[in-house]
């Protein structure tokens, strides 16, 4: 089985879909952090173009939709005032 790159990037952006899942799933992400958003963004992103290069249109509405998302939960992130709590030393 040879892969091009449109595969290629699909591949790429599953993985980084599935690890986000994890990650928040097994607590070692919260839902705010950065790297999570992150990471669906480019995971969508990935599987995205691959969506667009074999013209399979709902899912890639469905990733443009993903991206869409991620990117404004990062603005969200990184444009709230910190808490006292969250830099408070435990």
């Amino acid at each position: 089985m040879i892969l091009d790159i449109y595969s290629i990037l699909g591949w790429i952006g599953m993985i980084l879909l599935l690890l986000a899942y994890f990650l928040l799933s097994t607590k070692r992400l919260k839902i705010n952090y950065v790297l999570y958003h992150l990471l669906n963004l480019f995971g969508a992103a990935g599987i995205g173009i691959s969506t667009f290069v074999t013209h399979s249109w709902p899912a890639m509405a469905l990733n443009i939709i993903w991206i869409i998302i991620a990117i404004i939960a990062i603005i969200k992130i990184l444009s709230a005032k910190p808490s006292y709590k969250e830099l408070r030393v435990e």
